[in-house]
């Protein structure tokens, strides 16, 4: 990661020098550094040494006589820079050839001890980091993660504004809209019996920026979403969204593409290759996921029309999918058995095995039941040679494939913040995924996003069918944004709410200024959300995006720090007109 803070850098009236930054060249240099005791180590009554920590990192400072200070306690230290006396030098340390040598020390701030050491040497309990996060945030790796992120945001604002985009900031508070997740409601006091909420994403408002005109816009935008919290989800989010008028899907990955390289390069200081792209249709077919992990291969195989016209009963399904595993076929069969189990809770009716052995000969419960063709075109598919496993699917295309492409991850894949990193575009997504009990098509991503124009004529007909010009980014199986083209005409924003079971009537209740606003003469516009907790916490090797913000929730939604949520006192209730029910049986 770049740092642009060199030299003295940020001086103060109260400090000259930051403590990391001292090296060689300041010796014999008077200089007066602010920090935290990292450590004292005592000497006898004559010689004490204090190590200063500040976000730069750590400086000795030597002081005649003792000097009471503690672990964490805020100090300001005056000395003079000196070489470190020969044979005492610490290779681990940026300031490791010199110290702060004749210091005198001035407590600025007293400190109780802390709930657990202030380095990255010990992992304390998650629980007790978030109750004392303002004690976390100072640990090295906390401060790197944070940092990293405000280069992030700094690079990928540099990069919208050289393509002319215009940050413009959306409300917080808007009116409900038919997105997909639950959203945070906020009662008016105004318009007791009305609610707010939080935005989702400032999907409609960014439209509506295009009616009027912005042609390019932008922001860093805080979204809001009332989902279950894991690894790369959070209540509170940020994400670059971005819209853009007159421009095509291409025009929009494109941009996107630049952005997120630009922001990469600055963390990293490497070049981007160029980002993959691939059908939805094509990444579920070989991955069996929309958010294919490219750092690996694995690939799913098609044995289909191996099996077509079998006369075994398990293999007798729409598709036969199956993922090799190169050298698993000393696998135990008891984790076979425990991939099996697993396949059927993803959806699956079973799972084939088949070990493959010196030419092509196979090792299985299902073997002595396969005709010759169908060995032989097993292992032809497949690819698979001696010593591999070959893991088996039968059932209708999508499930085959997303059980095989799950166990591809969780057989083969690697923490998603290790190396390298692989981008890839997901286009042509369904604009529909599946249907409601009452047999009504559900949006697959939003239902303004525009139809194919190829299968526009499918919106009434075959609805499922219809592809959608919508787009995703995925990094090291993460996705990282989302997108599409929207819907600008009238005429198909209503179609497509029908076919969605919105009325006319209900879609101008509830979106009547959105269609209201195309009526007055909306452009063709197409735009994206890059996630940019995932991106940063995938470029700074983390697991979980509470890592690289300030002030997370725990996986149950809680804030152990300041014990939100609470319950409010019966007098703001009152004033919100609302009334706290106990809570459900």
């Amino acid at each position: 990661m770049n740092d642009t803070t060199t030299g003295a850098g940020q001086a103060t009236a109260m400090r000259t020098h930051l403590c990391g930054r001292l090296d060689a060249s300041h010796v014999g240099s008077q200089v007066r550094v602010c920090g935290w005791v990292a450590k004292r180590r005592e000497h006898g009554e004559h010689l004490a040494f204090v190590d200063v920590r500040d976000h730069t990192g750590i400086v000795q400072c030597v002081v005649p006589g003792t000097v009471d200070v503690r672990s964490e306690y805020v100090v300001a230290v005056s000395g003079t820079v000196r070489h470190r006396p020969e044979g005492t030098t610490n290779p681990d340390l940026a300031t490791g050839e010199v110290e702060l040598g004749d210091c005198e020390v001035e407590v600025l701030s007293a400190a109780e001890p802390p709930p657990f050491a202030v380095d990255d040497r010990v992992d304390a309990d998650e629980a007790v980091r978030l109750r004392y996060r303002y004690v976390d945030l100072r640990r090295p790796r906390m401060q790197r993660n944070l940092r990293l992120r405000a280069t992030v945001l700094g690079a990928l604002r540099a990069s919208m504004d050289a393509q002319g985009f215009c940050e413009v900031e959306t409300p917080l508070l808007w009116a409900p809209t038919p997105e997909g997740a639950r959203e945070f409601a906020v009662p008016s006091r105004l318009h007791h019996g009305s609610f707010y909420v939080l935005p989702q994403s400032p999907q409609l408002a960014k439209q509506l920026l295009m009616v009027a005109g912005m042609d390019r816009y932008y922001q860093v935008a805080r979204c809001l979403r009332d989902e279950d919290l894991r690894a790369d989800r959070q209540f509170e989010f940020t994400q670059l969204d971005l819209e853009a008028s007159f421009v095509g899907q291409d025009d929009v990955l494109d941009a996107v593409s630049a952005a997120v390289t630009r922001a990469v390069e600055a963390v990293t200081g490497e070049p981007v290759p160029p980002v993959a792209r691939m059908t939805w249709a094509e990444a579920l077919d070989r991955f069996g996921t929309d958010k294919p992990d490219l750092r690996f291969g694995m690939e799913l195989a098609d044995l289909s029309d191996v099996f077509a016209g079998t006369g075994v009963k398990a293999f007798a399904a729409p598709a036969v999918k199956a993922l090799v595993v190169a050298g698993g076929a000393q696998t135990s069969r008891s984790r076979l058995d425990g991939w099996t189990d697993r396949a059927k809770a993803l959806g699956a009716k079973g799972l084939a095995w088949f070990r493959v052995g010196d030419g092509g000969a196979l090792d299985s419960p299902l073997d002595r039941f396969l005709a010759d063709g169908e060995r032989a075109g097993l292992v032809a598919a497949t690819g698979a040679g001696p010593g591999d496993l070959v893991l088996v699917v039968a059932d209708e295309h999508r499930t085959a494939c997303t059980v095989l492409g799950t166990l591809r991850v969780e057989i083969g894949g690697r923490p998603v913040g290790e190396g390298p990193f692989r981008y890839v575009w997901v286009v042509d997504f369904p604009l529909f995924d599946g249907v409601d009990d009452e047999g009504r098509p559900q949006a697959a991503h939003h239902p303004f996003t525009m139809p194919h124009p190829d299968d526009l004529g499918l919106l009434e007909s075959d609805p499922l069918a219809v592809r959608s010009q919508a787009y995703d980014l995925v990094l090291n199986g993460w996705e990282l944004g989302s997108g599409s083209v929207r819907i600008h005409r009238a005429d198909i924003q209503g179609r497509v709410f029908r076919a969605l079971g919105i009325t006319d009537e209900e879609a101008e209740a509830r979106f009547g200024f959105l269609t209201g606003a195309f009526r007055a003469g909306a452009p063709p516009h197409a735009g994206f959300a890059v996630g940019v907790d995932r991106l940063v916490a995938i470029l700074a090797g983390e697991e979980n995006i509470r890592e690289v913000i300030a002030f997370p929730k725990t996986q149950s939604g809680a804030d152990p720090m300041t014990g939100a949520p609470r319950p409010l006192a019966p007098g703001t209730l009152a004033a919100l007109g609302l009334r706290a029910l106990p809570p459900p049986s």
